[in-house]
């Protein structure tokens, strides 16, 4: 079986919602995808929202490795402005990132979340690829 060659990366973000928050978040939230929508990288961005168990996930589709540091330099106040409401339970990267994307997952004193690279298997997407005009990727 061959591997799929493809730059996509996309990040499953799953966040605890620190109780007592949840408009608090909802505003945060709404607010960084707008930012995102307007200046941001990402291909698609979705938030949903478990009220019952105050989850959140969020998930973000990049072209590349590339996508991802423009992102993380330009949204840094609002990622800080939704962390203040919540908390990483689990993030998954979906895709093959840089090394220096998944070194960035740690903190500087080695402390982390937990998460998990998953390297493609197979699959395409109807999305334009980055400077090449193609409309379908595998």
């Amino acid at each position: 079986m061959q591997t799929t060659h493809s730059s996509t990366i996309l990040f499953h973000n799953t966040m605890r919602i620190t109780d007592g928050r949840l408009d608090d978040f909802r505003h945060a939230i709404a607010q960084a995808v707008a930012f995102a929508r307007e200046h941001g990288p990402q291909l698609m961005v979705e938030v949903f929202v478990d009220e019952e168990r105050m989850l959140a996930h969020s998930f973000q589709l990049y072209r590349d490795s590339d996508a991802i540091r423009t992102h993380w330099r330009l949204s840094d106040p609002y990622i800080r402005g939704v962390m203040e409401h919540c908390t990483v339970q689990h993030f998954e990267v979906f895709g093959e990132p840089d090394h220096d994307i998944v070194a960035a997952l740690q903190t500087p004193d080695g402390a982390s979340f937990p998460f998990v690279v998953l390297p493609r298997l197979a699959g395409f997407n109807c999305l334009e690829t980055s400077g090449r005009g193609e409309t379908r990727s595998s």
